[in-house]
């Protein structure tokens, strides 16, 4: 049986990430291709109940080290327990975020060095990578109203946050995609959905 293959969308609050997972399973599906779409934190029975230690409570509740490890446990129990068996049984595996986002989160927003990031990865997931990572990206701005209009002002502990960390969180997500441009392609997220889908699947032809 052929391997599936890995598809992580990722950027910043509001930019559509879910919402495009979701279209371009559909999209995938449509052509035949067995879907698995899934998300971090979560992701697992484990990863979700890290997921919500780490989602609530103030914004200072874990400090940036207390967060990196945490993520680091859930993404460990979602690879080997969703991701892994997915892509072993032939499914193409679609994540609303994955390691991309700690290294912009805790890494260049929080201080955290990159190469600490990778090495739990190392440890934790045996460094497992997607085949391509897409970057949904859009102006801080733009993400965190979008966002309000989505959760009705019910935020999370890491929406909550000021711009400059949202600054921050963009312009490493653009630093990994151009210091990684096999693995990552930049997307302009404020196009139509439609638009975005489409932009996705162009980006995937030469794994189809």
């Amino acid at each position: 049986m052929t391997a599936g293959r890995f598809i992580s969308l990722e950027g910043g609050e509001g930019a559509g990430k879910s919402t495009q997972a979701r279209a371009l399973a559909a999209a995938l599906e449509a052509r035949g291709i067995p879907i698995v779409v899934t998300r971090e934190p979560g992701g697992s029975d484990g990863a979700e109940s890290i997921r919500a230690l780490l989602l609530t409570g103030e914004t200072n509740r874990w400090s940036p080290h207390s967060e990196a490890l945490l993520f680091a446990a859930a993404r460990a129990d979602h690879v080997e327990r969703t991701i892994g068996p997915a892509l072993s049984a032939g499914s193409w595996v679609i994540c609303d975020r994955f390691l991309d986002s700690t290294r912009a989160y805790q890494g260049a927003a929080e201080g955290i060095d990159d190469a600490a990031v990778l090495a739990l990865h190392a440890f934790g997931s045996k460094g497992l990578l997607p085949d391509r990572t897409f970057v949904l990206d859009m102006g801080p701005e733009e993400g965190a109203r979008r966002a309000a209009r989505r959760d009705g002002g019910a935020t999370d502990r890491f929406a909550q946050r000021d711009s400059a960390f949202h600054q921050a969180v963009a312009d490493a997500f653009r630093r990994i995609a151009a210091h990684e441009p096999d693995r990552v392609r930049m997307v302009d997220a404020t196009r139509p959905v439609e638009a975005v889908t489409a932009a996705l699947l162009d980006g995937l032809a030469d794994l189809l």
